[in-house]
């Protein structure tokens, strides 16, 4: 039997990739986009993470308490690092967005 080459669904419904109105949230999309800020104690790259997106238990180094799953909070690496991006990469920390905002800034 040949193979028919018409759609098996009806035309008009909406069902289509492209005729689909588009889900953009704005914060999502904001969300992965590291932000820099200046601080007394350097600079540094701060991204915030939706409780969406927050999957694994974290320890904020400011409260040293657990930033469970689906939990909103911050991430922050030095954007000024004396061993490179990798090193600071490797260095970050997830924050609780108090937390990070209430730290206390290391004088030298």
């Amino acid at each position: 039997m040949p193979r028919s080459n018409r759609p098996r669904r009806r035309s008009g419904t909406g069902s289509s990739k492209w005729t689909r109105e588009s889900d953009l949230n704005l914060d999502r999309a904001r969300a992965g986009i590291p932000e820099r800020q200046n601080a007394p104690d350097g600079e540094w790259n701060v991204r915030r993470i939706t409780g969406s997106n927050a999957a694994k238990d974290y320890t904020c180094p400011g409260c040293n308490r657990t930033i469970g799953p689906g939990i909103e909070h911050l991430v922050a690496w030095r954007a000024d690092s004396l061993f490179g991006g990798e090193t600071a990469l490797a260095e970050r920390r997830h924050w609780h967005p108090r937390c990070w905002q209430t730290r206390s800034f290391r004088y030298r």
